[in-house]
């Protein structure tokens, strides 16, 4: 096997790997309080506007007093498990207020 047939196997292989992924546009965080959690998305758009990652959510939660997100849930249709979006929820500033990353094994669903 020559370099340039590898070269051509990796690029073929890694082409693949890439169209069976693809990447989810909908980011989901886990927002945990004192009393319960729940779990919530943002598209790209979203995420970027509040900063880009979990702590910066936590920031913006505790500047506005407030944000409205989209809490999701598992669905199940056709027999086909994703998370899909909920309801529009509103969520307000609590001193033990925490949000992380959330990832799963299922397809995410985008919201309106």
């Amino acid at each position: 096997m020559t370099k340039t047939q590898c070269l051509a196997g990796a690029a073929l292989a890694a082409a693949v790997f890439a169209t069976a992924a693809p990447a989810s546009a909908e980011t989901l965080f886990k927002i945990v309080t004192v009393k319960d959690e729940i779990t919530v998305g943002l598209n790209d758009a979203e995420l970027k506007e509040l900063g880009g990652d979990a702590g910066s959510i936590a920031k913006a939660i505790a500047a506005k007093g407030s944000l409205t997100l989209w809490q999701y849930a598992v669905t199940q249709k056709d027999g086909e498990r994703s998370v899909a979006p909920r309801a529009k929820i509103g969520v307000l500033a609590n001193t033990s207020l925490r949000v992380e990353p959330y990832t799963q094994p299922f397809k995410v669903l985008p919201h309106e």
